[in-house]
């Protein structure tokens, strides 16, 4: 914290990385509730996949181009300029529910199957706030090492995550009380509010974020091929974006489905239960990024990475075998345990081994290797609850991520060899305070 711009830093990082969960928990509950309760399994369901699968498009063709975009800008005024985005986006959906149009479009699906006008109209705005916190990630992922030493990433990237985690809990669980007692429109006033201070934090960051490049700029198509060339040469990297696209994929189509859980399998329907939920999780991220610098990774982190594997299917396979919010509150808690220890560990591996005219090519290219379909798996998730239930859907999610990574243990050898010395190198500044 004494280094030089660090706080500030560390609070744009979190803000934005935490506001988008604000926005979440909003449109997840009214398209849940969008529906009487007897259409609510079904067509809620669906709206709910809809929600995932309107992104998907302009999520994958972003996540191709952030990083070649954060490799060759200053990414300071990249993710300022990325953050006003996501403010203007957010107020489009404070409009759209403030007037609400009570028009509805019939659109394919079960007999009678439709979606509200208002719906409609927010899913791009939605679109455009995963646009931008996609294009936000691979430039603040890699400024990190602008301001820290490479022994240091792990304590960092720890910190900054586990003060997102900590902001994004108390932001849900807040949102969640407001949904409660107030119009939807006010509980979206916290998601604006941590947008507009990540600005605010943005402008007080004075430590130069530029590329430091050894070679010059080429198109921006070239420079993106050439990160998806990196990370396929670097086949311990390549085996984590691989394992990281099954688990993404499996996960989301069982936790898209997280408030038609609460409100049909837990038979809870206030939405401080859904927010709850979502804070137990994202307080357990936390936990996780602070507590695994402490067990020294850096000589084991592949290792690390695959055996957490099969602690995240575990953990969603047991939503499936209780019917109690207290147990349930407490899976989530673990869950978000093993998630912040396996970005960390990822988030490190990168920073430490990478350089930094490629690593935010690399950061994109490993989402969008692994990220690009946790859309798809949430409109899968959809369908599977129309087929097994949503009880089905976490004990099938959940099984299929332990027996794949029970696989990969054995399958994955330049996954488990991967390690990095933790060296008391860092940036030219890094003693500025």
């Amino acid at each position: 914290m004494r280094r030089r711009s660090f706080p500030a830093f560390l609070l744009a990082g979190a803000l934005q990385l935490a506001a988008p969960s604000a926005v979440l928990v909003v449109l997840v509950f009214i398209v849940t509730f969008a529906y009487p309760a007897n259409e609510r399994a079904t067509f809620g369901a669906l709206g709910l996949a809809f929600l995932g699968l309107a992104a998907t498009v302009p999520t994958v063709v972003s996540m191709f181009f952030s990083g070649a975009l954060s490799d060759r800008h200053d990414r300071g005024a990249l993710m300022r300029a990325v953050n006003l985005v996501s403010i203007v986006a957010t107020l489009a959906i404070v409009i759209d529910l403030y007037y609400s149009p009570s028009a509805h479009v019939a659109v394919p699906g079960p007999s009678g199957f439709y979606l509200p006008l208002w719906l409609v109209a927010l899913y791009p705005a939605w679109a455009a706030i995963a646009v931008t916190t996609t294009l936000f990630r691979p430039a603040y992922n890699a400024s990190v090492t602008h301001l820290v030493a490479t022994a240091e990433l792990g304590r960092a990237n720890g910190l900054i995550y586990a003060t997102a985690a900590g902001i994004s809990a108390a932001a849900t669980l807040t949102v969640g009380f407001l949904l409660s007692a107030w119009p939807v429109v006010y509980s979206l006033g916290i998601a604006f509010g941590l947008f507009f201070a990540t600005q605010v934090a943005l402008l007080a960051i004075d430590v130069d974020l530029s590329v430091r490049r050894r070679s010059r700029p080429r198109s921006l198509l070239t420079e993106a091929r050439a990160g998806f060339r990196y990370l396929f040469g670097r086949r311990g990297l390549f085996e984590i974006t691989i394992l990281a696209l099954v688990l993404n994929l499996l996960a989301a189509m069982a936790t898209v489905e997280m408030g038609l859980y609460i409100g049909t399998w837990l038979g809870l329907n206030e939405g401080y239960w859904y927010g709850g939920m979502l804070a137990a999780g994202t307080s357990g991220v936390a936990v996780g990024f602070l507590v695994i610098p402490h067990l020294r990774f850096e000589t084991r982190a592949g290792r690390i990475l695959l055996f957490l594997t099969v602690l995240l299917g575990a953990a969603l396979l047991s939503f499936g075998l209780v019917r109690t919010i207290g147990l349930a509150l407490l899976i989530y808690f673990a869950y978000g345990v093993f998630t912040g220890m396996f970005v960390n560990v990822f988030f490190s591996i990168v920073q430490a081994t990478v350089p930094d005219e490629m690593m935010g090519r690399v950061f994109s290219a490993d989402e969008l290797g692994s990220q690009a379909l946790i859309p798809v798996g949430q409109f899968i998730g959809g369908l599977l609850v129309l087929a097994v239930t949503v009880r089905g859907s976490f004990l099938l999610a959940g099984a299929a991520i332990v027996i794949f990574s029970i696989v990969t243990l054995f399958s994955f050898g330049a996954m488990r060899a991967l390690a990095f010395g933790a060296e008391s190198t860092g940036p030219p500044d890094a003693s500025g305070t």
